[in-house]
């Protein structure tokens, strides 16, 4: 069966095709700087243990565009993988925000679709465009299965007291303000490999997604039970532009005193905080650049950075009772090893002992990189977010 993911951000579309069940994809791609001078895309195809990349650069006025580009190059010269659009059984289509409708991979209907235009204003960056990809490919796929599979599904598995805010019920009822969560189709992937990893029936994971954006989620016996990111993806860990938590207080000072607008406070927020309003860069590989030049705002930020992860542990630890493993994952996750020593340092009384040999050395498998005398489980595990939406999409297709 012939799976085409797309996984559409707000200036960039990224793409797998998988001949599914196998894991390693047929091709990929990225598409990016969408609307933007300089738009440009990415094409690789893998066959015979060999690689071939092709680079096209040319002005991708929107998602639309992209994705006949994307079929041109899927279907035309001597890369072609497939003959015509019918060969694709059916597209997988990451959706960042499925409110509480959506607890799994989800067959795309017109009352689907209804439902993610009404979350539009939850994920304004990121729904409008997923669902322009995804009335795209209903034009371009015409036969195959439209599947979609959303950020927040893994997280409705958290409970009341963990997803409610102390505020009257009636926001919650009328505007549905709640703890919805996102990278909840990272997490759920690498749970279940340290799942399999720790062959055990009963596990309590904590899962560290470190990207540009940043989040922890507490997982019980595969189960999402808290996680840091909240009614959107602004709070708990610090980001790369984004602050994490911060008191509202601020906002309410900065409003009042300073005449800030909604729109400059959520610029603040969102795009001018983080490793960037705090170190000068939203880069984690230029952050430690400056450290090595002896810039002191950027050791502060790699302070903040990590303390801000060990706290969630130690929150997230009470709440499981107890941790198997915690899981490293997704861009610094798992190619800063520096992070990951200053998280695990001076957590011995939970159990958690890293081995630093095994952590410098690691080189991007799923691997343990705790010492043997460790309490729990260190993992690195990479990050496969297309390879999981093709999963769902394919059990959802084969099983019901």
């Amino acid at each position: 069966m012939n799976i085409l993911v797309i996984n559409s951000g707000s200036s960039s579309l990224k793409y797998q095709l998988f001949k599914m069940p196998e894991k390693a994809p047929i091709c990929s791609g990225l598409v990016e700087r969408i609307g933007i001078e300089g738009s440009f895309i990415k094409h690789n195809v893998f066959s015979n243990n060999s690689k071939h990349s092709i680079e096209l650069s040319a002005f991708i006025a929107n998602h639309g565009e992209g994705l006949k580009q994307v079929l041109a190059l899927l279907s035309e010269g001597e890369y072609a993988v497939i003959s015509s659009p019918d060969d694709i059984s059916a597209v997988g289509h990451r959706v960042v925000h499925g409110g509480e409708h959506f607890a799994g991979a989800t067959l795309i209907t017109d009352g689907v679709k209804k439902e993610i235009k009404k979350l539009f204003s939850l994920a304004p960056l990121h729904n409008p465009v997923n669902y322009k990809c995804i009335e795209v490919a209903e034009q371009t796929f015409v036969k195959a299965k439209q599947v979609a599979v959303f950020d927040t599904a893994f997280h409705q598995t958290i409970p009341q007291q963990a997803y409610r805010y102390a505020i009257p019920e009636w926001y919650y009822k009328e505007h549905g303000i709640r703890v919805y969560g996102f990278h909840g189709t990272s997490h759920k992937y690498v749970s279940e490999q340290a799942i399999k990893q720790l062959n055990k029936v009963s596990s309590k994971i904590i899962s560290i997604h470190l990207g540009n954006g940043c989040s922890i989620t507490a997982i019980k016996d595969g189960k999402s039970v808290d996680t840091s990111m909240g009614f959107g993806p602004l709070s708990g860990l610090m980001m790369g532009t984004r602050s994490g938590d911060i008191d509202p207080s601020v906002i309410f000072h900065l409003m009042e005193h300073s005449g800030y607008t909604l729109d400059q406070l959520s610029t603040l927020l969102n795009k001018q905080s983080g490793l960037l309003g705090v170190g000068g860069s939203s880069d984690m590989r230029d952050i430690r650049k400056l450290v090595g030049e002896g810039n002191q705002a950027a050791v502060l930020a790699l302070q903040l950075y990590a303390y801000r992860i060990k706290k969630f542990i130690g929150a997230y630890a009470a709440i499981l009772n107890g941790i198997d493993a915690i899981v490293f994952t997704a861009g610094v996750g798992e190619n800063d090893s520096n992070m990951r020593e200053s998280v695990c340092t001076g957590m011995d009384y939970l159990g958690i002992e890293l081995n630093t040999e095994l952590n410098n050395a690691y080189k991007g498998e799923l691997k343990e990189i705790s010492n043997t005398t460790s309490k729990v489980k260190i993992m690195v595990i990479p990050t496969n977010e297309e390879y999981e939406i093709a999963h769902q999409c394919f059990d959802l297709l084969t099983i019901n």
